[in-house]
C-alpha cells in the first residue's frame, strides 16, 4: 500500500504538470492577442488602400468618358 508521502509526491507532480500546462496556455493566449493586434492593423491598412484605389479608379473612369 502506498504511504502518505508517496501520495503527496504524486499529487505534487500532477500539480507541477497542471501548472506547466497553465503557463503554456497563458503564453499561447498572449501570442494570439499580439497576432490579432497586428492582423487588425494590416486589415485597416488594406481597407485604406482599397478606398484609395476605388477613388483613383473612379477618377480614371471620369477622365476616360
Amino acid at each position: 500500500m502506498a504511504s502518505l508521502e508517496e501520495i503527496v509526491l504524486a499529487l505534487g507532480q500532477v500539480g507541477l504538470w497542471i501548472q506547466a500546462v497553465g503557463i503554456l496556455v497563458i503564453i499561447w493566449i498572449i501570442v494570439q492577442v499580439i497576432t490579432m493586434y497586428f492582423n487588425r492593423r494590416r486589415r485597416l491598412l488594406l481597407e485604406e488602400i482599397n478606398k484609395r484605389l476605388k477613388r483613383v479608379e473612379s477618377k480614371i473612369n471620369k477622365i476616360s468618358k
